[in-house]
């Protein structure tokens, strides 16, 4: 009991370093582009499918991982989060590495589409944010085997994930159209 409080003030610690770090990192580097800076490099413009791809097997995961914990089957739950999290981890490498190499691609549809684009748009961005530290105080609690505190926070971690997950794959489909060729 007490080595799990000082496991749970380490990992605290930790959780808000990298609720900081990581959205002050993203945006620092997506104002990086590595052509515009001298750098002889290609513009990584393969990768907005793939991470698009990404979110799409993280919504799956979420789903199959609520699934499995719902049958009783919490190894599995366990094994299916931790791939979503290496899932979120690989797109956000991949989409900062697109962005430092990339122009961004300005979204050119019109009327009501447009608004519905970014209000998606802006909604995945900050919820982008603010579900960093709630899935990790969720897998925290898990993985200490606070299983009611663990649960009662992934009541609000599983919809905001599954929505920043979805949300991104319907940004990516919204602006496809307009990357250059």
């Amino acid at each position: 009991m007490e080595q799990n409080k000082q496991l749970e003030k380490t990992y605290k610690k930790w959780i808000i370093a990298l609720s900081v770090i990581i959205p002050v990192a993203v945006a620092a580097l997506f104002g990086i582009n590595l052509k515009k800076m001298g750098y002889d490099v290609d513009p990584l413009t393969f990768l907005p499918p793939i991470y698009a791809a990404i979110n799409g097997l993280t919504a799956i995961l979420l789903f199959l991982a609520v699934n499995a914990i719902k049958k009783g089957n919490r190894l599995l739950h366990e094994k299916l989060i931790k791939f979503a999290m290496a899932c979120s981890v690989a797109f956000l490498v991949m989409y900062v590495a697109y962005h430092m190499t990339s122009e961004s691609t300005p979204y050119g549809g019109d009327g009501m589409l447009r608004y519905i684009y970014f209000f998606i748009l802006i909604t995945h961005i900050v919820l982008s944010i603010v579900i960093i530290p709630i899935v990790l105080i969720t897998y925290m609690r898990g993985i200490l085997s606070d299983y009611t505190k663990h649960k009662k926070i992934a009541r609000t971690a599983y919809p905001l994930w599954m929505y920043v997950a979805v949300s991104g794959v319907i940004v990516y489909l919204m602006i496809s159209p307009y990357y250059a060729s």
